[in-house]
């Protein structure tokens, strides 16, 4: 089932074993344009990593993982290390908080070049993750199209993601559900996607990962 949900109205998407609330559009095209700027000027921006097979992929798609603290947050294999929280990035994490009625200390970013890039189907159920715990997604630039899938009845829903938009994930989404973003021939301009989260495992970067 597709979706395609009008600005500005938040509905859940998913009608069980979990919550997806979409917002639509909570900035101005102009608002939302000015700070994707911003970021693709000032975030420190890295290749993404992945282990497979025993060896470390780089994958054209680029990431940068900030916090409120250096924690680390293990997924696909390999570890990342929190940098400190630009004076942007806390501007849009207040935004963000204000606007879902959660808090955060963490945000991956997450740099699609084009629609050919990016992400497999998965679900953010690492252990350094608040169980059950809110992840905001707020979308900057190309809209993409955004899918879920249930775990066990395979069934699926799709929306297109907005410039300027948040859609967020809570309860026990990540238990039952999978998502992902489908590559398309059809984008040809870049996204950024900031992904707000809390991380409860208070590690950093001078002690060892589990």
């Amino acid at each position: 089932m597709d979706l395609f949900a009008p600005a500005g109205q938040m509905a859940n998407l998913l009608h069980r074993d979990g919550t997806a609330e979409y917002y639509g559009p909570v900035l101005s095209a102009a608002r939302a344009n000015e700070y994707f700027d911003q970021l693709l000027r000032t975030i420190a921006w890295q290749p993404d990593q992945a282990l497979i097979n025993g060896q470390v992929i780089l994958t054209s798609r680029e990431i940068a993982w900030y916090g409120d603290k250096p924690f680390n947050y293990t997924y696909s294999g390999t570890t990342k290390v929190a940098l400190a929280w630009t004076p942007l990035l806390l501007e849009l994490k207040k935004l963000v908080e204000t606007d879902t009625h959660e808090t955060y200390n963490a945000c991956l970013i997450n740099l699609y070049h084009d629609g050919s890039q990016g992400m497999a189907w998965h679900s953010d159920g690492e252990q350094d993750l608040k169980k059950n715990g809110a992840i905001c997604s707020l979308s900057l630039g190309a809209q993409r199209k955004f899918s879920f899938k249930h775990k066990a009845s395979q069934e699926s829903v799709s929306l297109y993601l907005q410039n300027g938009s948040i859609l967020v994930m809570k309860g026990c989404t990540q238990t039952y559900w999978r998502h992902r973003l489908p590559p398309t021939k059809s984008v040809l301009s870049p996204r950024i996607n900031l992904t707000f989260r809390t991380i409860v495992k208070h590690q950093h970067a001078d002690k060892s990962t589990v």
